[in-house]
């Protein structure tokens, strides 16, 4: 039996969301890590990226005030602040790669101890390659960060030894957000950060199936 309790996917949010610092300009990317703006602290200046062409993105609008001309990479609607902008998607990847991110929140479907990513396709037959802006965030942005449930819906650990599905970037990925703790990832392997109440250290290594060092 497990006595823990699964972050919830606002609590993820917020858990990110107290890591970025005051000043970091930041790309979410598309799916959980939209939800880290909605939990950014007052009083801090973080300014939002999207790669479709936006800088200064806020909250997300309240239900029937949405603008569905102002939308995020993932058509979501979104809100900007005062001072926002808009512009070339080219100029939007031109600041992604040319290191002008200092945080890129993406998800995952796996991580490597080390700090690969693979977030753009799982090699199934049929199944749509969805590579977008990925491959240049993830190495673009001065720290890559991965937000995303600790586990498959079959139980199996997103963290592994060496990812099986193609590849969107080579040790790039500083962190782990998971619903069940926050891993670095290291040379030399995973470094726990902080789990949920509950969950021991050994627990964790076993659903991981890796060594998690303190």
């Amino acid at each position: 039996m497990t006595n823990y309790t699964k972050r919830t996917k606002q609590e993820l949010a917020q858990r990110v969301a107290q890591d970025i610092f005051d000043g970091a300009y930041v790309n979410l990317g598309i799916g959980q890590p939209t939800l880290v703006a909605n939990y950014l602290p007052e009083g801090m200046e973080v300014v939002l990226h999207s790669e479709n062409g936006i800088l200064g993105m806020g909250q997300a609008p309240l239900t029937g005030e949405e603008d569905y001309d102002l939308i995020n990479a993932g058509k979501q609607p979104v809100t900007l602040l005062a001072g926002g902008a808009y512009f070339h998607h080219a100029d939007s990847f031109a600041m992604m790669r040319g290191g002008h991110l200092d945080i890129s929140v993406l998800g995952a479907f796996q991580v490597s101890a080390t700090g690969d990513l693979a977030n753009w396709s799982t090699g199934e037959a049929g199944a749509i390659p969805a590579v977008g802006g990925a491959m240049d965030l993830a190495v673009g942005a001065k720290q890559t960060w991965v937000m995303m449930d600790l586990l498959t819906k079959k139980g199996e650990s997103k963290v592994v030894q060496e990812c099986s599905y193609p590849l969107t970037g080579l040790g790039c990925v500083k962190r782990i957000y998971s619903d069940l703790a926050t891993l670095e990832c290291t040379p030399e392997g995973l470094k726990l950060i902080d789990q949920v109440d509950g969950l021991s250290k050994e627990e964790l290594e076993r659903l991981i199936g890796l060594p998690v060092h303190v």
